[in-house]
């Protein structure tokens, strides 16, 4: 039975997606310098505020589940 190749078995169209992908993201942040907002806080309408944030926050995310593994990890053998 032959496998049909899908679109990202190939090495270069993965490659082609990714460098669309980041185009997109500097072009998004690019166009953030242009754009009036209308913020409830004064923070929030500094220049790519949210892409800042969100970065932050998933960081934080990440070294806060570092810190909690301590304390939830189970030992190896814990269900037999």
């Amino acid at each position: 039975m032959k496998r049909e190749l899908k679109i990202f078995d190939k090495p270069q169209n993965v490659k082609r997606f990714l460098v669309f992908f980041y185009i997109s993201l500097v072009v998004l942040l690019i166009i953030d310098f242009f754009i009036h907002k209308h913020a409830d806080f004064p923070w929030e309408g500094a220049t790519n505020f949210f892409a800042v944030y969100g970065f932050g926050s998933c960081v934080a995310l990440i070294f806060i589940a570092k810190l909690l593994r301590i304390f939830v990890k189970r030992d190896e053998n814990y269900y037999d």
